[in-house]
């Protein structure tokens, strides 16, 4: 219970802290226009909104080194094009979203340190006074890299861990090698002291399943080795039916699934509102608009910034028109059925 508050106060202080540091007058009426247009839309089951959003996830590459099983970037199974971020184009988004957007993760799919200009687009948000963050699979965190990201003023980074022994990692990070992981760990908590920086908040995320649920006590010992500020043990997501609950841990209060008659489904109750929906938005590499991190194959394509303003297509016709349908009819859309909104796990 104790690690429990200890684990979700750091959370929560660590980014409320880092946000409120760099909010300004212009920022907050956004902000407070979008949440009293949420409850508005919620009570009227209209999909007009006011305001821009507040966080925003941009995709840097869909490339990745590894090859995770239940990961589209890992199995190359896009069906959408791939590559990487132009700097124009994420010039582009900063020149229209910079004076009003809080929250700026450097993630959607792939594995961000690929893009060869990562680091500087960190540090382009960071100068206009963005919280931003990454998650990464931490292969590439070598001591230039674990330098220069602390210098690029990143205000936090997710690093993927999901096994506490090479067999029991590999088993889901398929190619991937823990003792490298564990060096690109120990590279940032070293400059991060070195430089005496605060930033970036480092959280290691445990994806918890059925052959490393037995390994939770030992990553929390080896997490508080490591100096990491916080340690997060993550539900597992499937797509496949059939062959991805063989993933699932035993322990069902360590899953975001249950059992049915037709498989396996959400634990959690989907509720005709979705908060995503008014608060923040992802662009894919190429500029594509698309709801959230669960449409990863860009399936709902809300507008393309290459060809219209942001504030154009985030009031036009089909993002209202996908509100209302999250008011009404939120079960008919496919990528809320695996959504895992208040999953995560404190333990």
């Amino acid at each position: 219970m104790i690690s429990f508050f200890m684990s979700l106060f750091a959370f929560m202080w660590s980014e409320y802290t880092g946000i409120v540091k760099k909010t300004n007058p212009k920022r907050l009426r956004n902000a407070l226009a979008i949440l009293a247009s949420y409850y508005r839309a919620r009570a009227t089951k209209s999909g007009i909104i006011s305001g821009l959003p507040i966080a925003m996830s941009v995709e840097p590459t869909t490339a990745c080194n590894l090859a995770c099983p239940e990961c589209p970037s890992g199995l190359k199974s896009f069906t959408r094009p791939t590559g990487n971020i132009k700097p124009a184009l994420f010039n582009k988004i900063m020149d229209q979203m910079s004076e009003t957007l809080m929250y700026l993760t450097f993630y959607f799919q792939g594995e961000p340190f690929i893009h060869p200009q990562f680091l500087n687009m960190v540090n382009q948000a960071s100068v206009k006074g963005v919280f931003t963050s990454t998650s990464t699979n931490a292969h590439f965190l070598d001591s230039e890299n674990a330098r220069a990201t602390v210098e690029s003023g990143l205000d936090k980074i997710i690093i993927s861990l999901d096994g506490t022994d090479q067999v029991s990692y590999e088993k889901y990070r398929k190619n991937g090698n823990l003792e490298r992981v564990k060096e690109g760990i120990h590279n940032l908590v070293d400059w991060k002291k070195k430089s005496g920086a605060k930033t970036p908040f480092i959280s290691l995320q445990f994806i918890v399943f059925n052959h490393n649920e037995h390994q939770l006590p030992q990553i929390k010992k080896m997490a508080a080795q490591w100096g990491v500020d916080q340690l997060l043990f993550k539900t597992a997501q499937i797509y496949d039916q059939v062959t991805g609950p063989d993933l699932l841990p035993t322990d069902p209060a360590l899953s975001r699934y249950r059992k049915n008659g037709q498989g396996y489904v959400l634990k959690n109750k989907l509720f005709d509102h979705c908060w995503r929906m008014w608060h923040s938005c992802v662009l894919t590499w190429d500029g594509k608009v698309v709801p959230c991190c669960f449409d990863k194959d860009a399936k709902y394509v809300l507008g393309d910034i290459n060809k219209s303003s942001f504030e154009q297509i985030w009031n036009g016709g089909q993002y209202q028109a996908f509100r209302k349908r999250i008011l009404t009819a939120r079960k008919s859309i496919d990528i809320c059925k695996n959504c895992s909104e208040g999953s995560n796990i404190w333990i």
